[in-house]
């Protein structure tokens, strides 16, 4: 199967990314009064980076001395060459890259629900009329884009809370763009899906029937962005520099949803009609650090790791 354009970067990125050389890229000097430094950052087009492009347009990284570069990370091929320094992750990827012995340390907060049931930009759609509540998601089919991963503690999560059993669901992994048919013609029970996806499927006929991130833990930090302990030894001045600017970027995006939203059609292939309808991710400058810990907790729980992840040693 193609592997799908999904939420993390996925193990094989990560591993590249903790492979990243000393020197940070190319530059034209080091330290904040070397000169501009090109920077490379692994990402996906995805609603959730806003603000890492919004920051670029509005100077931020610039201000600091960095000439940012996306790139595309859909299955890695572009990062494996370990030619960019950051990357984008959910964190239970990270989670689990972790306990996996890579050197990895996130930098800055990447995307957050919004904590508002009903309102967030990640839900869980049936149009199964027996499918009422979360626990009724036990024993069925619920699509997801990548197996093993924060799709299925998420999903999990709410069932449990629900008096569901969630040891019975059979999740079938889908592109994001796959799910809405799938879900019309009953090859699954529901879907996991994120805007624009979460919008367009309820448009076509869908019911939300949880909102998993929301249901998982309260203003859940669902993403983040990270570098290699290599680079954070050896440059520590521009994983600073870069941390700061993000810092920025996100504070920006959140207060200014309007240009968040006409930033997307910048990078991505959404519609401007459906920017202005969709529901945005949070942007907060903060990580929650405790709803990480509750992602760590269900990765054991839920069989995606053998050991506790060392929250602590991954967050800044």
């Amino acid at each position: 199967m193609r592997r799908p354009v999904i939420l993390i970067l996925g193990v094989a990125v990560l591993l590249a990314a903790a492979g990243c050389g000393s020197s940070g890229g190319d530059e034209s000097g080091s330290g904040s009064g070397g000169g501009t430094r090109q920077v490379k950052v692994g990402v996906i087009p995805i609603v959730d980076v806003a603000p890492i492009y919004l920051g670029k347009e509005k100077g931020f990284f610039s201000s600091r001395g960095i000439e940012l570069t996306m790139e595309t990370a859909q299955g890695g091929a572009a990062i494996v060459s370990g030619q960019f320094q950051f990357g984008f992750s959910n964190d239970t990827s990270l989670l689990i890259a972790q306990t996996r012995g890579l050197p990895l340390k996130v930098v800055s907060n990447g995307v957050a629900s919004t904590g508002q049931d009903n309102a967030d930009y990640s839900g869980v759609v049936t149009r199964d009329d027996a499918i009422r509540t979360a626990a009724d998601l036990a024993g069925r089919q619920v699509a997801v884009n990548t197996l093993k991963n924060i799709g299925d503690s998420t999903i999990r999560s709410p069932v449990r809370k629900a008096g569901g059993d969630p040891s019975g669901i059979k999740f079938v992994e889908l592109t994001f763009p796959d799910m809405p048919a799938a879900l019309e013609a009953g090859r699954v029970d529901a879907v996991w899906v994120v805007e624009p996806f979460l919008s367009a499927t309820i448009g076509a006929g869908g019911r939300l029937v949880a909102s998993n991130y929301v249901d998982t833990a309260p203003d859940l930090t669902v993403a983040l962005y990270f570098t290699s302990e290599q680079l954070i030894k050896d440059d520590p001045d521009l994983v600073k520099r870069f941390a700061d600017a993000m810092t920025e970027s996100l504070a920006y995006a959140d207060a200014h949803p309007d240009e968040a939203r006409q930033v997307l059609t910048s990078y991505t292939q959404i519609d401007e009609a459906v920017t202005a309808k969709l529901t945005l991710p949070k942007w907060p400058a903060e990580i929650n650090r405790e709803s990480v810990d509750t992602l760590a907790s269900l990765a054991v729980q839920d069989g995606l790791v053998t050991e506790q992840p060392d929250v602590a040693a991954l967050l800044p």
